[in-house]
């Protein structure tokens, strides 16, 4: 059960708060995540979420890497999350290649980083403001700053 007070889940023994901000990128980090490609994304991420009852709580595209703050069960490891989203957005496109022939798939590595409470805010405004920060900034950059 959430509590809404203070951000975290419960059942009888057991309080938690696993959320974290994952970022990925197609392999070589092309440029190729725009258009329907970004819709159909957009969509097999979400669904996927659903079907793990993983929220998400702030998500963005661009064109070459994807930002997403999801909150997770504890009985779910952050490296099996990642790995079945990149499976089952590649078995997609892959079944629909004609439509998205540039798409190569992900590339194996991934950024997963959590943050203190006082963070999410701040968290949540730096995804959806990713086009603007990559005006300034290189996706390397990016990451080695987070």
């Amino acid at each position: 059960m959430k509590n809404q007070n203070n951000d975290t889940y419960s059942l009888a023994h057991t309080t938690w708060k696993c959320q974290y901000h994952i970022v990925f990128t197609p392999k070589y980090h092309r440029k190729i995540i725009y258009g329907a490609l970004r819709e159909d994304i957009g969509k097999i991420l979400r669904e996927l979420c659903q079907r793990k009852e993983v929220e998400i709580i702030e998500a963005h595209a661009m064109p070459d890497h994807i930002h997403m703050l999801v909150q997770l069960s504890p009985t779910v490891a952050i490296s099996d999350f990642v790995r079945d989203l990149k499976i089952a957005s590649n078995l997609f496109l892959e079944n629909n290649k004609s439509e998205f022939p540039r798409f190569g798939g992900w590339a194996r590595s991934y950024c997963a980083i959590t943050y203190s409470k006082s963070e999410k805010d701040i968290v949540i405004n730096y995804i959806k403001n990713q086009k603007e920060h990559h005006r300034k900034r290189t996706l390397y950059d990016e990451l080695l700053e987070l």
